[in-house]
């Protein structure tokens, strides 16, 4: 396995920010009631990550250790309010919908903690790709949280989709009819931290099937030794 592969299996399962690191954990309960905004939120958090571990990467043997996190925050902070301008030029409604969540971007520990622990000591190509694994990874924890939040509690999947995609995109959404009354439990805070617990049990279901099947032995050792005379 290259270094590479391991950057992106880092990010997207092993050490993923949502399911593992837990970090981001803020924008990840509280705008992931549906799909649409929760990958809203993922794609913003996902361009914050990569703009800021390319810069950071790039400025990081021209930094002073002792002034690093005061400059990290800097760029943290001008590449988030590029994209709250960009969103609110481009997104409105769902710029409007995403509210404090986007410019507290800067807060998320997810963004602070790659620039320190990866983007500073790495070359600028080992950022790009460890910021698109980490977000990518995030953006899908946020999907899926969203996904199951709006279809308990709403009856409905891809719900203003054409907020993000235009027009056309009204023709996504997907719904269990009128006459499913929604679980009110799904969409509050509480259905949050259920769906993000229900998905950390299966990633470490599934981790600890994995781990069980690795360690049983292949069939020649477990008909023991083979003597040849």
């Amino acid at each position: 396995m290259n270094a590479y592969t391991t950057i992106i299996k880092n990010g997207l399962w092993d050490n993923n920010p949502g399911l593992v690191q837990l970090l981001g954990l803020c924008p990840l309960l509280a705008v992931s009631g549906t799909v649409i905004n929760g990958l809203g939120m993922g794609l913003a958090t996902l361009a914050t990550l990569l703009v800021s571990n390319v810069l950071v990467s790039l400025v990081r043997d021209y930094v002073k250790s002792d002034v690093r996190i005061p400059v990290f925050v800097l760029i943290i902070a001008s590449t988030v309010t590029a994209i709250e301008l960009l969103m609110n030029a481009w997104f409105y409604d769902l710029y409007k919908i995403l509210g404090i969540f986007v410019p507290l971007i800067v807060t998320n520990c997810l963004i602070i903690g790659r620039a320190e622990a990866f983007a500073a000591k790495n070359k600028v190509t080992d950022a790009v790709i460890d910021a698109l694994a980490m977000g990518i990874g995030f953006t899908l924890v946020l999907v899926c949280i969203g996904g199951m939040r709006e279809l308990i509690g709403e009856g409905t999947l891809f719900a203003n989709a054409h907020l993000m995609f235009g027009e056309t995109a009204r023709s996504l959404e997907l719904s269990l009819g009128n006459q499913y009354q929604g679980f009110l439990l799904a969409v509050l805070p509480p259905g949050a931290f259920i769906s993000l617990g229900l998905l950390i049990a299966l990633k470490n279901i599934i981790d600890d099937r994995i781990k069980r099947k690795r360690s049983l032995p292949v069939s020649g050792d477990a008909l023991g030794p083979v003597h040849t005379s």
